[in-house]
């Protein structure tokens, strides 16, 4: 190494870039690449990290809060309350349960009962960054999987409050007084009765709450009001950096309160904004929080100790797989959704790196426990995503859900013409109308419950991937004459787009686009046929209201027409614009101007000359003499 903090990003970049490259070519997980990138320039390989390896885990552990802020934005409080009952069931099953076997296996292993106790509490949480940047990737959170990881891994963030405060009860109090003796402690509840700690945590929680509402929005909205980019950036990194540092100053976990942060404000108007702003930085930091992950791996102690090591890796999985398992026949899963579950939550998550540090430090921990430990850890993280592919290509693919027995065909022959690709709220829509016209649409869908569902009330319907070729030529994609892609994840859409256009090329694509950006990105590469999902939605509702407000059906009609063919006019000449710049705003901002003044000249002149439909004679009378004495009045 040569010290040179340039040098060392140069490393983490050049070795990310490499390996992610690598590893999407071959078909593999982001994950996978920067675990990979990881180990290659750990200190026991080309040995660009050194000792700062352990530093470095912990400033990149801020990934994993600014995920969680991301996540929190997409989760209206009221939809977070109703998940209430999931996440304390599946995450109260899957927490108690590993850890009464982990406690045992420990103590099998002559462990004192206290390194069995913390070691069972580590070993008990699972990876929020590795599940929940596979899951986005795969685009499987709206299926019965990603709920459940999603409620499993958000009460592990919870619970692990409370494992923090109960392990130094573990600890003799003389050593606990020696071990840090000289230091001063940055936890404000240190030393503080219990009941003044519970008042602490609960302002905490209403200070959070309290800012989204009264600083955070109020703050948003005159950094807005500057046009610097630049300063919105720097805020959203503020809230974000405040309430974590806020929750890890009263004791707190700071991806919680990130979490908790995030749900404050995704009823704010600035959701998008800021989650546009984090993005970037929220996928740098994980990635290099993996890459410090493959760096920590200790090849030295795996060398000095192989067979008790990989016995330890072999329990600890199967501990967590069978109480994943037996928690998703708790809850009813489907066997594909409860394998997905099994696999992708079966590894040891990145709290278990403070809470084996806090033991340690306490002495609850020797040198060569948590030497061990930290290796098993970071195994069970590096071999995850190997072990989510031998699930998603050969096991899910022999005994997952099957295709339904076709049902015999209605009196419309074309009825596999269209293929339609996601069922959840927006697809169902589309089908159900579909249907109600004699089209019967062969669609896939990634969620077995909702497979299950649907095969009940008469779809036929295939399980699986859309991205894999194969599942859609199973699902007569050479014969179809459109495809809809009506799933909700822009990176699986694309994926989807592409595959398709590069395949079958006579096959028309007909998307949904969740907002104005990504139906850029799908302009770009080709698309002609987008449909962003709150368009209709959005301008419904406002034709009402100009309704109820005396205005005239067939002219709003007309009117919403007109909107949307100047509306989709607009969004074509901007796709090619880079987005957030100055030229860019300019530009949107004219094609506001022409949109409304084309909008006002349409309504001023169709009123009465066109608007001869729907409404009462009399009231087309009414009109027409205005419109007379008006004429008569000006000549």
């Amino acid at each position: 190494m040569t010290g040179s903090i340039l040098f060392d990003a140069i490393v983490f970049l050049l070795g990310a870039i490499i390996c992610v490259s690598i590893a999407k070519r071959l078909g593999l997980s982001s994950v996978l690449g920067y675990l990979m990138a990881g180990v290659l320039i750990g200190p026991y390989l080309l040995g660009f990290i050194g000792e700062e390896g352990e530093d470095i885990l912990h400033f990149a552990e801020f990934g994993v809060v600014v995920m969680l802020f991301l996540i929190g934005l997409e989760i209206e409080p009221k939809n977070f309350w109703n998940m209430r009952k999931t996440i304390a069931g599946m995450g109260g099953i899957q927490v108690v349960g590993t850890m009464l076997l982990s406690y045992l296996f420990f103590m099998l292993l002559d462990f004192d009962w206290k390194v069995s106790l913390v070691t069972s509490m580590a070993v008990a949480l699972s990876s929020t960054a590795i599940a929940m940047q596979t899951i986005k990737e795969k685009g499987l959170m709206e299926t019965t999987f990603g709920t459940s990881a999603f409620s499993i891994l958000l009460f592990q963030d919870i619970i692990v409050i409370f494992m923090l405060g109960a392990i130094p009860l573990l600890s003799n109090s003389d050593v606990a007084a020696t071990t840090d003796n000289n230091e001063v402690s940055s936890n404000l509840l240190d030393g503080l009765p219990m009941g003044y700690q519970t008042l602490a945590i609960i302002l905490s929680v209403a200070l959070i709450i309290g800012a989204g509402q009264y600083l955070i929005v109020p703050m948003l909205r005159k950094v807005a009001q500057t046009g610097v980019r630049e300063l919105l950036i720097a805020s959203a990194l503020l809230i974000v950096f405040s309430i974590s540092f806020l929750m890890e100053y009263v004791g707190l976990s700071p991806a919680l309160g990130a979490f908790l942060g995030g749900v404050v404000l995704s009823n704010s108007e600035y959701k998008h904004e800021l989650e546009s702003t984090l993005e970037p930085f929220k996928n740098l930091l994980l990635g290099l929080f993996f890459i410090a992950v493959g760096a920590s791996i200790n090849f030295v102690v795996i060398a000095r100790m192989p067979l008790t090591i990989g016995g330890i890796l072999i329990a600890v999985i199967l501990i967590k797989a069978i109480v994943l398992f037996i928690t998703g026949m708790v809850f009813k899963m489907k066997l594909d959704q409860k394998l997905l579950l099994t696999f992708g939550l079966a590894q040891i998550g990145e709290f278990a790196f403070v809470l084996l540090s806090f033991a340690f430090q306490l002495n609850i921990l020797d040198q060569e426990q948590m030497d061990i430990l930290l290796v098993i850890t970071a195994l069970t993280m590096s071999i995850t995503p190997i072990i989510s592919i031998v699930n998603e290509r050969l096991i899910l693919p022999k005994i997952g859900t099957k295709e339904s027995i076709k049902r015999p065909m209605d009196h419309i022959a074309k009825s596999q013409n269209v293929i339609l690709v996601g069922f959840g709220h927006f697809g169902s829509t589309v089908g159900r109308f579909l249907r109600s016209h004699g089209i019967e649409p062969t669609i896939l869908d990634q969620d077995s419950n909702r497979v299950d569902f649907l095969r009940k009330v008469g779809f036929e319907v295939y399980y699986g991937d859309a991205t894999r070729i194969d599942l859609l030529e199973s699902a007569g994609i050479a014969q179809a004459k459109i495809l809809i892609c009506a799933i909700d994840n822009p990176s699986v859409t694309k994926e989807i787009t592409k595959l398709v256009r590069d395949k079958y090329p006579n096959v028309e694509l007909m998307i949904r686009a969740q907002n104005r950006y990504d139906a850029y990105e799908l302009l770009n590469m080709g698309m002609e046929n987008i449909y962003r999902e709150s368009l209709d939605t959005s301008l419904s509702l406002a034709k009402d209201v100009l309704s109820k407000l005396g205005f005239r059906k067939y002219t709003l009609n007309q009117q919403v027409q007109n909107f949307i063919k100047y509306d989709e006019t607009s969004l074509r000449r901007l796709a090619a614009e880079p987005k957030g710049d100055e030229n860019y705003i300019f530009k949107a901002r004219k094609e506001l101007e022409e949109q409304q003044k084309l909008l006002e000249e349409d309504f001023k002149r169709g009123i009465v000359a066109y608007d001869n439909h729907w409404d009462s004679e009399s009231i087309r009378k009414v009109l027409e003499n205005q419109q007379n004495n008006d004429s008569s009045t000006k000549n």
